[in-house]
């Protein structure tokens, strides 16, 4: 018998081969190439409000700028491990408010009541994790889209948080060492962000070196492959929003520490500054691409420009167009190869 096997002559096997290392190298330079576009525009905005205002760059702004990026680092974790689902958590600041109002009635405050010590971080965490896993339920079990289960968690923990600050006068921290706390520096750095990197190193061993990190991977990428495969579907993405919402209570808490005073509407902002670094660090809103470290440099570049605008002596009524606009053209470039396989958020 003879073999009628068709074989691709050798000079297209290595027209072949050659194409299979162009698409390589470019799918790598495409991998590094919004990292390097994102420290060069950090780069070019360090200069800029440098030659603006020569305090941008003294030792003392850089605490500050390190100090301002704590809250949406810890919540940036969270964000992009949802993101990477495909899905998207709007319930970040309802969260931070019912978490750090149930944080600041536990601890030492003017309104006396039960001081709990620790154990009113935990109160305060365990409410971040209810209101995570409320929402993860609903998605999964009720199939309610993501965007609109969040954005209604997001009314129940201000109503929560609103329901905690009562009619009364407002809640102070009397410990003034609580107070400070997360503004305190050791080794020259700011004790919240300190915090903030080890959330940022947890979320990156748990995204690359677990099952749950490679599942919420497979899952974002190709969530009808991931069902046939007998993957725990539903369970992670519970798992998912469980996390998130015990960082944006753990969020809520140094928010509220940093003022001093308890406030339902604590985590006002954070939303929009998350939400943006996630994506123009180059995190697929479409999920399954993307990553933590990718996040850190999108909070950092957008604090860099809401810190350089507020010391280069912009008015108000101009940061938010002048950050809007640089936000838009930010995102166009990080998102610019991934033109073509982007898709709406599930």
């Amino acid at each position: 018998m003879t073999d009628t096997t068709t074989r691709p002559p050798a000079a297209d096997t290595t027209t072949i081969r050659t194409r299979e290392h162009q698409i390589a190298r470019r799918t790598r330079f495409a991998g590094w190439g919004e990292p390097v576009a994102l420290v060069a525009a950090m780069v070019v905005l360090v200069v800029v409000f440098s030659l603006l205002n020569p305090r941008f760059a003294t030792f003392g702004n850089l605490q500050n700028i390190l100090d301002q990026a704590t809250v949406p680092l810890i919540v940036g974790v969270g964000a992009t491990l949802v993101i990477l689902l495909g899905s998207i958590d709007l319930s970040v600041e309802g969260v931070m408010g019912a978490s750090g109002m149930a944080w600041i009635l536990l601890s030492a405050n003017s309104r006396g009541g039960l001081d709990l010590g620790p154990w009113a971080w935990v109160v305060a965490l365990a409410v971040g994790a209810a209101l995570g896993w409320v929402s993860g339920l609903i998605f999964t079990r009720l199939k309610v889209p993501s965007f609109i289960v969040t954005l209604g968690i997001w009314y129940v923990g201000l109503g929560v948080a609103t329901i905690l600050f009562g009619t009364s006068a407002i809640p102070t921290l009397t410990d003034d060492s609580l107070s400070t706390l997360s503004s305190q520096t050791a080794l020259g750095l700011p004790n919240g962000f300190l915090l903030a990197v080890g959330v940022v190193v947890l979320g990156v061993l748990l995204l690359r070196y677990t099952r749950f990190g490679r599942l919420t991977l497979a899952i974002g990428d190709n969530e009808a492959i991931a069902r046939s495969a007998g993957m725990p579907v539903a369970r992670i993405k519970t798992a998912v929003f469980i996390v998130a919402g015990v960082l944006s209570g753990l969020a809520g808490i140094i928010a509220t520490m940093k003022l001093g005073a308890g406030s339902a509407t604590v985590g006002t902002g954070t939303l929009f500054l998350v939400i943006p670094a996630v994506v123009i660090g180059g995190t697929s809103l479409g999920g399954g691409r993307g990553g933590i470290l990718r996040t850190v440099l999108g909070v950092f570049l957008l604090t860099v420009l809401s810190n350089g605008l507020i010391l280069s002596g912009v008015s108000p009524s101009f940061q938010s167009a002048v950050s809007g606009a640089i936000l838009v053209a930010a995102i166009v470039a990080a998102a610019w190869s991934q033109r073509n396989r982007l898709r709406i958020a599930k």
